[in-house]
């Protein structure tokens, strides 16, 4: 767990405590959303869309723990009827539970990009179990850098991610190219190219927030959750 910087204005403080509610209640009834539509979507579908429903379930959970160990770890109050003063109460903020959380997302949510290709069973399972345990192991490589102080070894662990991160962004990017081509329909093949491009796109932002000194709250320049 990474310490907090003391010197939180009350804006802040307020900034992240309603973000961090605002997804809560995005996640929570994102997933009430999914399952209920799991009856209106054709049965190839619903494994992949309760896959999704299991995700945003999962993102909810840490985002409840995540606002509960916010608030343990603050006091806030106004004294005198003056503006509202942030102190720190000591309590550890676990910065934690974003891999955590990642290390069972990731993996499903490219899963759940394989399954909506409608690949033959085979290479859907092959697929499926390559870029889970990679996604996996890349979340996994990144935490230990995470919480190291030492500029050279963030560094290190930083480079044993990007290793399963080339492999998944390449397989995703390239790999799956002919099997997108392969759609029964232009249409089909459109939204699954989309679905690629997007997934590579946002997957660019983990390498900034594995390394970046900006993703982690104990940094003195940041107040990023």
């Amino acid at each position: 767990m990474a310490p907090l910087p003391d010197g939180f204005s009350y804006a802040e403080w307020n900034a992240t405590y309603n973000a961090l509610s605002f997804g809560i209640a995005a996640m929570g009834s994102a997933t009430i959303f999914f399952w209920l539509q799991l009856p209106n979507v054709t049965k190839n579908y619903r494994t992949a869309l309760t896959i999704t429903g299991i995700v945003t379930l999962i993102a909810t959970y840490h985002y409840i723990r995540i606002f509960n160990s916010w608030s343990e770890a603050f006091t806030v109050a106004s004294k005198d009827g003056g503006d509202y003063s942030v102190k720190l109460t000591g309590a550890p903020f676990n910065d934690g539970y974003r891999y955590v959380d990642w290390l069972l997302t990731v993996p499903l949510l490219l899963i759940e990009l394989i399954l909506v290709m409608k690949l033959p069973q085979q290479e859907t399972v092959s697929l499926s179990w390559k870029l889970g345990l990679a996604s996996a192991l890349m979340v996994a490589l990144g935490y230990p850098g995470e919480i190291q102080e030492d500029l050279s070894v963030r560094w290190f662990w930083w480079c044993l991610s990007m290793i399963p991160f080339c492999y998944v962004v390449f397989t995703l990017a390239v790999g799956l190219a002919e099997a997108t081509s392969k759609q029964p329909s232009p249409a089909a093949a459109s939204l699954a190219s989309a679905a690629r491009y997007l997934t590579v796109l946002s997957w660019c932002t983990y390498p900034l927030c594995v390394h970046g000194e900006e993703c982690r709250p104990g940094r003195p320049r940041g107040h990023h959750v």
